[in-house]
């Protein structure tokens, strides 16, 4: 597991966020792509997301940049509800998913539902992985690996900066 969080931190990495109470946060302010309940796929260029999104979204969305490790505002959040894509609305993750990896990113053992991401093979820095896009805007959130815990073995290693959380108080804890 370690090579794995390894090979996750030597993609580009972008400067440390401060740490914020984690909350519904995200582009949606003046994004007119940001929907929790649509999910037709959208065919947006990279041009028109740079004008809607923040930065920080945009280069790890759009760029495929990284987080560093244990500096998202979700590596260690145990709040209960659900994890969308911060840059179109997207429901990605159930918190009942979301396991402690270590490996300082915010970890699933599995997504919400099979279209929620979809996946792409990813071969950069000499690696050979699986990149985790989202399913409705094909922004990057990360990578999977097959190190996680049962019941699937998978562990979907994301970005706090693409990820927006709502809680949800009729989900129960783990």
């Amino acid at each position: 597991m370690f090579l794995a969080c390894i090979g996750v931190a030597s993609c580009q990495t972008q400067p440390a966020a401060p740490k914020a109470e984690a909350k519904l946060v995200g582009a949606k302010g003046q994004n007119p792509y940001y929907s929790r309940t649509d999910t037709t796929k959208l065919h947006v260029s990279n041009a028109e997301w740079k004008k809607v999104l923040p930065e920080s979204v945009y280069l790890i969305a759009r760029t495929k940049s990284t987080e560093r490790a244990f500096t998202g505002k979700y590596w260690d959040f145990e709040g209960i509800g659900t994890y969308f894509c911060a840059a179109c609305g997207n429901a990605l993750f159930r918190s009942d998913s979301k396991f402690a990896s270590s490996c300082g990113w915010p970890s699933f053992f599995e997504a919400l539902r099979p279209n929620a991401v979809k996946y792409e093979s990813d071969n950069t820095y000499g690696m050979v992985r699986t990149e985790v896009l989202c399913g409705r805007c094909e922004g990057h959130l990360g990578h999977i690996f097959d190190d996680g815990p049962e019941p699937t073995g998978k562990r979907f290693c994301m970005n706090s900066i693409v990820l927006d959380f709502e809680p949800d108080p009729t989900l129960k804890s783990k």
